[in-house]
């Protein structure tokens, strides 16, 4: 049988020259295959990218003790007890340098007549208040509709991805990899509550991440901690006698858009029929 002989200790000019060529087309390639868009697939966590690489992408966010496989966070509104003042909007802004005119809360006001007639706006996005209307119509109830990201179990936001960028992390909030996020503005779409935007400015997708520099440190959300009512209410599913998982096991409590069956993890006290 015939041996190859072992390569030389020395090599010649032509073989370096060789070697230079291999592992530069090794690089190249790597660099390539690093910008491969990534297949999602739905599976049971709502898909996209793996568990590894949420863990890996969030790691940067919170205090190297935080243990994310030890939570599951969950939200609650009180519409009954929102006034409309803004001051979770401006909070989130301050916290999230938000863009002006860009929003990941918002406040909607809603204005029903005696004859079923819907009225709702939502000026700067509520964010300096709301002044008061005059409809012309006979208004028999109105009330104020706090928005922000889901955080959805079967996020399709997460689902439409083509690079994994948006993903669901273990505690169970929908974050965006900034480094891997191209702009291309399919979970824009895809979200069916409106809560995301591409960032004027950067061109990567924005959303509420219910302040994870916060919460991974033992701090509630900016509009949670700014909310003068408590209208919202942020807690922990994996806590024992967690107060928001008591209130939405015990209250009549509804989610946005149920027949998606997106699995909305923001829940509200007096919902009415009239909310989109």
């Amino acid at each position: 049988m015939q041996t190859q002989s072992p390569r030389p200790n020395n090599p010649s000019p032509e073989d370096a020259r060789a070697d230079v060529c291999r592992r530069d087309f090794v690089r190249q390639a790597a660099a390539a295959m690093s910008g491969v868009a990534i297949v999602v697939i739905m599976g049971e966590s709502g898909a996209g990218a793996s568990e590894e690489q949420a863990v890996g992408a969030a790691s940067a966010t919170r205090s190297s003790a935080y243990d994310p496989t030890k939570h599951r966070y969950i939200y609650l509104i009180d519409i009954t007890k929102c006034i409309g003042c803004g001051a979770c909007v401006r909070a989130c802004e301050a916290e999230n340098n938000v863009p002006p005119h860009y929003f990941r809360t918002w406040i909607e006001r809603y204005m029903v007549s005696r004859t079923g007639a819907d009225l709702t706006d939502s000026p700067n996005g509520g964010r300096d208040g709301f002044e008061p209307r005059v409809t012309g119509e006979d208004i028999t109830k109105a009330f104020f509709v706090p928005k922000l990201c889901n955080h959805c179990s079967y996020s399709p936001c997460v689902q439409l991805c083509p690079v994994g960028a948006s993903y669901r992390s273990p505690d169970g909030v929908i974050l965006v990899d900034e480094k891997r996020c191209i702009g291309c503005g399919y979970c824009v779409q895809a979200c069916p509550y409106g809560s995301r935007f591409l960032h004027p400015e950067t061109h990567i997708a924005s959303k509420c991440t219910l302040c994870y520099h916060r919460i991974t440190k033992g701090l509630k959300p900016a509009c949670v901690e700014a909310c003068p009512v408590e209208a919202r209410k942020f807690g922990d599913a994996e806590k024992v006698g967690d107060e928001v998982s008591e209130l939405i096991a015990t209250k009549a409590v509804g989610i946005l858009k149920p027949e998606l069956h997106t699995g909305a993890n923001c829940y509200y006290v007096g919902l009415s029929q009239e909310v989109r």
